[in-house]
């Protein structure tokens, strides 16, 4: 009996070791995969969160426009970190033209993100490069998204990411990887996708 549980708790060790391999090794290359934009409002009041979606909308309009013809990931964290006074004075701008007086503090690095979906691609919370916008005292609602490959700007309509930007990422990912972010109807994917989120939310959590 004795022997049996020792086989037991290796057996249970290796299974949870494994799997914690398989969620570190999937997270790193879809997070390697992406950048994201991250803003956080002064408040919660309606006019700080309509500035913040002000300043999302022009942040995103001069990306977009500044990065057109990148086709990875790290050349628009380049052209991001080149241009992060631009992003900074664009949000200032924003701020100024509204009537309101907040400072701005752009950063450009790691930023923890809980899992979101955008339209039919989700992506499991984990750390993620990101343009990190902090509105005033930066006390209100976050607002995520992801700017390479673009999207922000998903169909509302229809819920779906345009094809340019799936193709974009499924370059970057292997197939399981791609499926696990877009199939997640599939019950093995499901469960994998879960597995993740699990692990991610669990480390996220003994972070804070």
């Amino acid at each position: 009996m004795k022997r049996f549980f020792v086989l037991l708790l290796l057996l249970t060790l290796f299974i949870f070791v494994s799997a914690l391999s398989y969620v570190n090794a999937v997270s790193a290359d879809i997070a390697n995969s992406v950048f994201r934009l991250h803003v956080i409002a002064n408040s919660d009041s309606k006019e700080d969160q309509a500035l913040k979606l002000k300043v999302r909308d022009e942040l995103l309009s001069y990306m977009n426009t500044l990065a057109k013809d990148c086709s990875s990931k790290e050349e628009v964290v380049s052209l991001a970190k080149e241009h992060q006074e631009e992003f900074k004075l664009i949000a200032e701008q924003v701020i100024c033209n509204n009537g309101f007086s907040y400072p701005v503090s752009i950063q450009i690095g790691d930023s923890d993100f809980p899992t979101k979906t955008y339209g039919d691609i989700s992506l499991p919370a984990g750390t993620y490069d990101a343009l990190r916008v902090q509105i005033g005292e930066a006390k209100g609602q976050n607002w995520w998204c992801v700017m390479f490959p673009p999207l922000c700007f998903v169909d509302v309509s229809t819920g779906i990411v345009p094809d340019d930007s799936k193709k974009e990422m499924q370059e970057s990912l292997n197939d399981e990887e791609y499926d696990l972010i877009s199939k997640t109807d599939n019950n093995e994917i499901h469960f994998k996708f879960k597995l993740i989120e699990f692990f991610q939310n669990l480390r996220l959590g003994q972070n804070k």
